[in-house]
């Protein structure tokens, strides 16, 4: 919303009912602070990668990131998640190659594919967390988002900032993007700074494309063949984001299309947009399209390139933690 990311006549409106979300959620968080309400430990190191505003933060490339420096260094990381956008026949869900984002979400696809870890989607994440304990013999649970769900007690939080967003106009939903306030980065474990210069002790982070491929197979674009002229959409939290970054790699758009995060694609409309130029679109996105029949339809995969103290330390408290539970 527009509206989040200036002070107008719509958020002055709003502020009520953003005071009275603050209200909520700081006593949520108070009574499971206090044991009032209850929450669980499962029993092996868990990393919350989370969000204090709504949106399109980049926080998906860093659960990817993390899977693959903690598979390296000899874990057996495993990813539960929400599933937003999905809606399957039975929970937990474990996420295989048959998966489809109807099912499962985009993102809980995405990372599956890219990473090949365990990842359990459930709206309880708890239960989704014990899955992959007892099924999937993991020793370090990640959890993509939830960093407002308190039920489940996390060792590392993590929150990923929109580095040229920001935090909007500072108010709380539904008058701004945040859900919680910005003092809750005080308590986090590591803060990153996804596209800009990093404040304090935030690490900086940008995202690293690589050579684009078909969404219906694994073909690499051709530029040299295709022409860079070519069409756009992204169904994401922040679109011009990747905009931007086809524009940085010398593509001309000659139509960008945005929709809503995690947009229902069909297949008429991705038909529509690569009729007359190649199509790009999001690794997210082309999850939900590999089934349709595409003729010149391309995504472009990214990777989290984080400052490298990052991964230093993390791994430094993966250790502390492991230490404490033995001692």
């Amino acid at each position: 919303m527009k509206c989040w990311y200036r002070i107008d006549w719509i958020t002055c409106l709003l502020w009520p009912l953003s005071w009275l979300f603050g209200l909520i959620a700081a006593t949520r968080r108070f009574a499971f602070r206090q044991g009032w309400l209850k929450s669980v430990h499962v029993g092996v190191p868990t990393i919350v990668v989370g969000n204090l505003s709504v949106g399109g933060n980049g926080k998906t490339p860093v659960v990817i990131g993390l899977c693959e420096w903690l598979t390296q260094a000899g874990y057996r990381p495993g990813v539960i998640s929400r599933g937003y956008g999905g809606n399957a026949a039975h929970y937990p869900l474990p996420v295989d190659a048959t998966t489809t984002g109807a099912q499962a979400g985009d993102e809980p696809v995405l990372i599956y594919h890219r990473t090949a870890c365990p990842v359990v989607v459930s709206p309880n994440r708890i239960e989704a967390a014990q899955y992959l304990i007892e099924h999937c013999n993991v020793n370090v649970i990640i959890s993509d988002d939830g960093l407002q769900h308190y039920a489940l007690q996390r060792d590392i939080e993590i929150v990923v900032v929109d580095g040229e967003r920001r935090f909007g106009n500072g108010l709380l939903l539904p008058a701004g993007p945040l859900r919680e306030s910005k003092k809750r980065l005080n308590s986090v474990d590591f803060v990153i700074n996804n596209g800009a210069d990093p404040q304090g002790n935030e690490f900086a982070m940008s995202l690293k494309p690589s050579t684009p491929k078909s969404v219906v197979g694994q073909v690499e674009f051709d530029a040299d063949e295709v022409g860079k002229k070519v069409n756009a959409c992204a169904g994401i939290g922040h679109p011009p984001r990747f905009f931007n970054t086809l524009e940085g790699l010398g593509f001309e758009l000659i139509q960008q299309k945005a929709f809503a995060d995690h947009h229902a694609f069909k297949q008429e409309e991705i038909q529509a947009l690569e009729q007359h130029y190649p199509l790009f679109m999001t690794e997210k996105d082309a999850v939900k399209c590999r089934d349709f029949d595409l003729k010149q339809a391309w995504y472009l995969p990214v990777s989290a390139a984080i400052a490298p103290p990052f991964k230093e330390h993390i791994m430094m408290k993966l250790k502390e933690i492991n230490q404490n539970v033995r001692s």
